[in-house]
């Protein structure tokens, strides 16, 4: 067990949030006495870890061969390598969301894969459908999550493992061969990209954005979780865009480059910027399904 008192407010629903795949994810699920576990593959093996919060402070129960590595990275986990206050709002918008949310702040979990696989599923497909693969493949090839953990949590599989995935078995959960294929090219350099993990993020995205089919959208998703990357905005999306320029803007038909220029006064923090958008509830009626862009030009 380790317990760390974070030196603010803290909402551990804000900070976590990010790392659940839908409410099927078998890695995560939080439970009705606010719990929160997570499954995962780390450099030591597999672990479950259980966050809770008693008043100022944070607790985790860990169990498996990742046990301790969990345990030492809980505070980063919960951000506490984040600086929150490095965020100058410049729009009443931002100001007001930050006032209502101060218990955000940027998870860093210190692993790259188990952020890249379902980013890469997430490519070019609702998010619904994203999730239904990553929950069919991760509960069919994974291992059950060590520990108490809740019902049918496991662990993510391993890099040799999705690489013997046959064929028809990605078919049958709904991934294509092209984004298949981009996990298979991944998992083969898995170690090097796991690297990554220790370089500065825009350093990262510059490594994962070097196996084919991996570009700007999936490494930002990425490295926004691996690293907790303030600044890491994602281009590319389908609807973020158009969701920054109707808050920032009223423009409602905003592209990659205007949200990029509606951003620039956040520079080295747009990232925040956009999740406090995301969660101040301005957004338009959506034009079209939930589906991003996804690298599309790189595959």
């Amino acid at each position: 067990m380790r317990s760390w008192v974070p030196d603010g407010p803290l909402d551990l629903g804000l900070v976590l949030g990010p790392l659940r795949r839908g409410t099927g994810d078998p890695t995560f699920r939080t439970l009705p006495d606010g719990s929160a576990w997570r499954a995962s593959l780390t450099p030591a093996g597999p672990g479950t870890l259980r966050v809770t919060r008693r008043g100022e402070e944070v607790r985790g129960e860990a169990w498996g061969p990742g046990a301790d590595w969990l345990l030492e990275r809980l505070p980063e986990l919960c951000g506490s390598a984040d600086d929150p206050d490095a965020f100058v709002p410049r729009h009443r918008l931002l100001a007001h969301t930050r006032h209502r949310r101060p218990g955000l702040r940027l998870t860093r979990t210190g692993l790259v894969l188990e952020s890249l696989i379902p980013s890469i599923l997430e490519q070019k497909v609702t998010t619904g459908e994203a999730y239904r693969a990553w929950r069919l493949l991760v509960r069919k090839y994974g291992e059950p999550a060590p520990g108490p953990a809740p019902e049918r949590m496991h662990v993510m599989p391993p890099p040799r493992t999705w690489a013997l995935i046959p064929s028809w078995e990605w078919h049958r959960a709904g991934v294509d061969n092209k984004r298949a294929s981009t996990v298979l090219r991944a998992v083969r350099v898995a170690a090097r990209l796991e690297e990554a993990v220790r370089m500065p993020p825009a350093a990262a995205r510059e490594r994962l954005e070097l196996v084919s089919g991996i570009g700007p959208w999936t490494s930002a998703e990425t490295v926004q979780r691996s690293h907790g990357a303030p600044d890491e905005v994602t281009v590319g999306d389908l609807h973020l865009p158009g969701i920054v320029g109707w808050a920032l803007a009223g423009d409602r038909y905003a592209d990659d480059a205007a949200m990029l220029e509606l951003l620039e006064p956040y520079a080295g923090q747009r990232h925040r910027a956009a999740r406090l958008i995301l969660l101040s509830g301005r957004i338009p009626e959506r034009r079209a399904p939930r589906m991003p862009h996804g690298d599309i030009g790189r595959l």
